[in-house]
């Protein structure tokens, strides 16, 4: 097995409360349970060694693998295509239907052979509490063991011919299947000493499959998408999904934690948890799509942490949340793991919690605005409240939407996105007739403007820059024209696409911002940013410049894993980098879809009318 298989290599499985990454090779090398921020139980992508992992694959080197997933759903599925015959492992946790955490977790593991004869070998080594805790084992006869962790028990299960051999703490099995024969391995985590699942039986585990395949199907059915790119608009708004934590309807970044933007550097974040930004963006982008309830259980969620006023900053709304709302996410190094391919250090929690950045309160406003509802008569009180506050406070420096540790400063996205509150709670006070001080928003909003033409204007770059003090671009400003500050064909907006053009632009791929010239506090480099490019192909779109935008979105999805997923940047060999997959990528695809669909469809439909 390669140690570490390149970040691409995988696919992701979830319950809607926790996930797995399976890779190409039929290793699950990463889950956490019962949450998606729990502590990991598998994690060998950070350390090969010492991190855990269950590896179910045919027992020679596979010649050729292929991994996919059931057609629009999160069923994946592994094949391995050997002279002997042709087998499949096929992974899945079956969604949790209901809004209650849960300790009980199942990931199955279903292996059939569909031509000839294979044999198989099962590896699990579980690693507990990011493998600084010891566990034991207790089988509990030839099919079924226990790994009994500090906190948290997982049953391994298997069906015939699998039969479970104990290999000093860990389980090893081999078995052969021929054509038309199946196995079935299942993992439950459950707390510690809870009862044991039932034994797995085949014909269940089959219509346990067709379910999670119908359940799929089925939630997809409601999407308004009819564009385009169907297949990759549906994939992302099902690992959008995916990465949404049912009980609470938060979002989480992304499901890994210490992936690295630079391999071999200090750049490895801990993505677990629900940023107010990536989180309202998701939800705008399943709204587009027509997804409501997910819409409808963000903003619970958001007003809620808005009422209790708990955070590590002291300000209304803090950056980041744990899944459930807790405010603190104390950063600590794992300095006993090695880090993927010797990235470290690995971090878990993250520090950038307690910062300062004011842009929050815009996508939080923007997630508000979406609905009619207004977050209902208690939710129109707390966002009123957030604005008055705002009001007063939005005039100072913070860390930026980026989350740099060079020191804070007068970012223009930050200001462009409390104008974007101030705008939004004006409209919504004004449509909806709900008491508010619009007088004292409106002179807010006007003064916000004024300054960002003012001061986040650059005559010598012809540009919007990303603070007042410098004549940096940043990729962060394509937001811009979605926002409704300006028109996607202003001419200030066009000569700022110029400007990204020349300075953040490589072959349609977009850095965040440079840098060298913009320090951010942090050694080394890292990749183009996929969130970025998605927004420019949206920027371009918008911007009449439609040729490129539709060359440039067709080069993104080149960049796309073997099953549709993207991480959160693209390296200089076009290696995927950062946590994977990404929501905040994934929902920048659908906006750039619809975009581009929108355009194109004036477009065809201005041509049809002129040859007509």
């Amino acid at each position: 097995m390669n140690a570490y298989p390149a970040i691409a290599e995988h696919g992701i499985i979830g319950d809607l409360q926790t996930a797995a990454l399976v890779s190409s090779a039929g290793t699950i090398d990463w889950w956490c349970t019962p949450r998606f921020d729990s502590p990991s139980i598998f994690a060998s992508l950070l350390d090969s060694e010492r991190g855990g992992f269950c590896r179910l694959a045919v027992e020679s080197a596979a010649e050729n693998v292929r991994q996919l997933y059931l057609p629009d759903t999160a069923i994946l599925v592994t094949r391995f295509m050997q002279p002997d015959g042709v087998g499949e492992v096929g992974d899945f946790m079956e969604p949790i239907r209901e809004p209650v955490p849960t300790d009980r977790h199942r990931l199955v593991r279903v292996v059939r052979v569909v031509r000839g004869t294979l044999t198989f070998t099962l590896t699990c080594r579980p690693r507990f509490d990011y493998g600084r805790a010891e566990h034991t084992l207790e089988q509990r006869g030839e099919q079924a063991a226990v790994f009994h962790g500090p906190d948290t028990d997982l049953h391994l299960q298997a069906t015939d011919p699998v039969t479970l051999h104990a290999d000093d703490g860990d389980i090893t099995a081999r078995f052969t299947l021929s054509q038309g024969e199946t196995a079935v391995v299942v993992l439950t985590s459950t707390a510690s000493e809870g009862p044991a699942p039932a034994a797995p039986e085949r014909d269940d585990t089959i219509a346990d499959l067709d379910r999670c395949r119908r359940f799929w199907q089925s939630w997809l059915r409601s999407s308004t998408y009819r564009g385009r790119w169907r297949d990759e608009v549906n994939r992302s708004a099902i690992t959008l999904k995916l990465l949404t934590y049912l009980p609470t309807g938060a979002p989480i970044a992304a499901a890994t934690m210490g992936l690295p933007e630079q391999v071999g550097g200090e750049r490895n974040w801990d993505y677990r948890y629900t940023w107010i930004r990536d989180a309202s963006l998701s939800v705008r982008a399943l709204i587009d799509l027509g997804f409501t309830e997910e819409a409808y259980a963000f903003r619970r969620w958001l007003r809620d942490r808005l009422d209790a006023g708990d955070t590590a900053s002291g300000e209304p709304l803090q950056i980041m949340y744990r899944i459930d709302g807790d405010p603190r996410l104390e950063e600590e190094i794992l300095d006993h793991w090695e880090g993927y391919r010797g990235s470290a250090p690995v971090r878990v929690g993250n520090a950038a919690a307690d910062q300062i950045q004011l842009d929050i309160y815009g996508e939080a406003a923007d997630a508000m605005a979406q609905s009619s509802d207004i977050g209902g008569i208690w939710g129109w009180r707390v966002f009123a409240n957030l604005l008055d506050w705002l009001t007063e406070h939005w005039d100072r420096s913070d860390e930026g939407i980026w989350e740099t540790r060079g020191g804070q400063q007068e970012f223009t996205y930050s200001r462009l996105m409390t104008w974007v509150a101030f705008d939004r709670g004006i409209r919504l006070a004004t449509e909806y007739s709900r008491p508010a001080d619009v007088a004292n928003w409106t002179r807010a909003r006007d003064a916000v403007f004024a300054q960002i033409v003012d001061r986040g204007w650059s005559e010598k770059r012809q540009a919007f820059v990303q603070h007042y003090a410098t004549d940096v671009l940043d990729a962060s400003l394509l937001l811009m024209p979605r926002m409704g500050f300006l028109s996607p064909r202003d001419p200030a907006w066009l000569s700022t696409l110029d400007a990204m053009d020349g300075e953040l632009v490589s072959d349609s791929l977009v850095y965040r911002y440079d840098p060298a010239a913009s320090p951010d506090g942090l050694r080394g480099v890292e990749g183009t940013f996929n969130l970025c490019s998605f927004l420019y192909v949206e920027a371009l779109a918008r911007s009449g410049r439609l040729t490129q935008a539709r060359y440039a979105f067709d080069k993104m999805l080149t960049y796309a894993n073997h099953v549709g997923l993207f991480a959160e940047e693209i390296g200089p060999s076009g290696e995927q980098l950062g946590n994977f997959p990404q929501a905040f990528t994934h929902l920048a695809l659908v906006a750039a879809a619809m975009a581009l669909d929108e355009q194109l469809d004036r477009a065809e439909a201005g041509l049809a009318t002129t040859t007509g």
